[in-house]
């Protein structure tokens, strides 16, 4: 094992929690690296040093005067909800720049249109189809109905079915 992965071990090895596999391979890394080796005896010094040492109880009100203090905090900020974050407080002051700037563009001039240049259009229109033949007869194509000249079929025909209108599963 590198000495990078035995640093991630070494806290679990010595406080016994690594399984035999784990212990095994720290161990025989230990004892073939000398600055790992003084590292696990620091830790068991400082271990030893911390295990010597008083415990300190908090005081009975302890608990009780760390949550005044926190809901005392917490009340003397009322406003804070009013106060926006400085993220959405810069981007609210960007957008109003923004619409105020476009507000003060010049607006286009609209393009004034007059008769003659209607005229013109239409002129160019008409030219344009003049000499299309399908146009030549367009009320006539308009208003022919070619299924309204077809006689009326008798009413044994329409029962049959024809072999043309055989569907086909292919």
């Amino acid at each position: 094992m590198k000495c990078e992965e035995i640093s991630k071990e070494l806290v679990a090895y010595l406080d016994r929690r690594a399984n035999s596999a784990e212990r095994r391979a720290v161990e025989e890394h230990l004892s073939a690296c000398a600055a790992c080796h003084a590292r696990a005896e620091d830790f068991r010094k400082l271990w030893g040093v911390l295990d010597e040492m008083q415990v300190i109880e908090p005081s009975l009100g302890f608990d009780a005067r760390v949550r005044a203090r926190a809901e005392a905090e917490l009340r003397s900020r009322w406003f804070g909800w009013v106060v926006p974050q400085p993220r959405l407080a810069f981007s609210m002051a960007l957008l109003a720049a923004l619409t105020v700037w476009m507000a003060r563009l010049p607006a286009a001039p609209a393009p004034s249109i007059t008769a003659s240049q209607v005229e013109l259009a239409e002129q160019e229109d008409f030219n344009a189809i003049k000499d299309l033949g399908v146009l030549e007869n367009y009320d006539v194509l308009t208003k022919f109905d070619a299924l309204s000249e077809l006689p009326p079929l008798p009413a044994r025909q329409r029962t049959q079915p024809r072999p043309s209108d055989a569907v086909t599963n292919d």
